[in-house]
């Protein structure tokens, strides 16, 4: 396994309920690179053995942290062949991501045997287990990780607990670890955030307000949605629920929105209208009606652009800004040869040559997904043709002659038998036998090729 921990990067003096809110946040944008986060003190610990393929290693993967993570972010990032592993590490580096895991030019990291060399200069704090008793520890004369694994287990048992042992042997990989609940993004946006002060106007509401609108457009961005309707609920203080328990307000947009600054208006012009019946002292907000919003196109065509006369303007000015040999467009030729069977031509010029295929086809196997460019000879052994060890012949033989009257192309005619051969390292093949007269022994010798792949 391989795990990194993230420690957010919040304000010092934020409150609890910000700093849970920007390690939920965290957590949330984690889960593009695996499925298997959780939450754990302080830090965002991510499993993403399974993902380093997909990423292209863990150095791309750490660079993709280092330039995408949402605002405000992460402070420390380590990696770690445990999660109480990862999580040390991260609390002992000042600023700045670990790379003790990651070798120059590795595209792994190293494995877990490591783990105890990693481990052993660490200070006893980076090890939660061991918080409750850093002071004794200390004047013990144990101040590292390395310390505390040498002294005798049963002492440290009868004296700690086995806790702190376990969380040792869990850190080191030597005990499974003990993980929290898969954090999972939730289905509905239903945020509470507990005011520091009573608020007596409806303008501190807003500005209060505008906290949860923030978390609700990083929210909609993960789920790739917008909004239409919002529900701002605030409850009263307990002094004063003789007022009642609270009110709440209904915002409603004509489309669906992700930046929620049009959602701040609406919300200024209604609670201008509203007069609070005693002072605040909770907020919360409900996204009660959402709705997916398409993705960026990534096409170079517009979305909106029709077939037929707009669609062949749109390929001239793309013709123009990226050159004709950059914009082109397929044409099937009347020609059963494979490989002549279609030409890509600049999408501004007509092709001269019949563009109608011929009504039947004389292609009685199917043909490949993939046809190469230039077919590559095979080697022959015991008049058996091999491609990564010797090939089986399915079906076939198809003849396919033709050409004579193509002075065009350098292949100039051909005299081919094609098969479908069966590769133990290479799957299904399309493969062919081309026939070369030998006038001087008045017989013909076979050459083997590979044309094409079927998957």
């Amino acid at each position: 396994m391989l795990w990194f921990s993230l420690i957010p990067d919040g304000a010092d003096d934020a409150t609890l309920d910000e700093r849970a809110w920007t390690q939920r946040l965290l957590g949330w944008w984690a889960l593009r690179f695996s499925p298997r986060v959780v939450l754990r003190d302080e830090a965002v610990l991510v499993e993403v053995a399974a993902s380093l393929r997909l990423f292209k290693g863990a150095q791309a993967l750490q660079q993709q942290l280092r330039d995408g993570a949402p605002a405000p972010g992460w402070r420390r990032m380590a990696w770690g062949p445990t999660s109480l592993a990862a999580l040390a590490l991260s609390r002992h580096q000042d600023g700045s991501p670990a790379t003790a895991l990651l070798r120059a030019g590795a595209p792994h990291p190293v494995h877990p045997p490591d783990t105890a060399d990693l481990l052993a200069p660490l200070p006893l704090h980076t090890l939660s287990a061991a918080h409750p008793h850093l002071e004794t520890l200390s004047q013990m004369g144990c101040h590292t990780l390395g310390a505390l694994r040498r002294l005798p287990r049963g002492g440290v048992a009868r004296r700690f607990g086995a806790s702190l042992l376990d969380a040792l042997d869990q850190a080191h990989g030597l005990r499974p670890d003990t993980l929290p609940p898969w954090l999972t993004l939730p289905e509905v946006f239903d945020e509470r955030l507990e005011l520091p002060f009573r608020v007596e106007s409806t303008e501190a509401v807003l500005q209060a307000a505008e906290h949860l609108l923030r978390r609700l457009q990083e929210w909609l961005t993960l789920r790739h949605a917008g909004v239409l309707a919002i529900v701002l609920r605030w409850r009263h203080d307990m002094a004063s629920r003789q007022a009642g328990d609270g009110e709440q307000l209904e915002v409603r947009t004509a489309q669906a929105v992700r930046h929620v600054e049009h959602l701040a208006r609406l919300l200024a012009e209604h609670l201008a209208h509203v007069r609070l019946k005693a002072p605040v002292g909770e907020l919360s907000l409900y996204a009660s009606e959402i709705e997916r919003l398409p993705g960026q196109a990534l096409s170079l065509l517009p979305d909106d652009v029709p077939s037929g006369e707009a669609l062949r303007h749109t390929l001239e000015k793309l013709s123009v800004r990226l050159g004709d040999e950059r914009v082109l467009r397929p044409v099937a030729l009347a020609d059963h040869r494979p490989g002549h069977m279609q030409a890509w031509v600049p999408c501004t010029q007509a092709c001269a040559t019949p563009t109608t295929a011929p009504a039947t086809s004389p292609h009685t196997m199917p043909l490949p997904v993939w046809i190469l460019e230039r077919p590559v000879p095979l080697e022959v052994r015991d008049h058996q043709p091999r491609h990564h060890g010797p090939l089986s012949l399915l079906a076939g033989p198809q003849r396919i002659e033709g050409g004579w009257w193509d002075h065009t192309r350098a292949d100039g005619p051909q005299a081919r038998d094609y098969f479908i051969a069966s590769s133990p390292a290479a799957g299904l093949l399309w493969i062919y036998k081309e026939r070369v007269p030998l006038a001087a022994e008045g017989h013909t010798a076979a050459h083997w090729y590979l044309h094409g792949v079927y998957g």
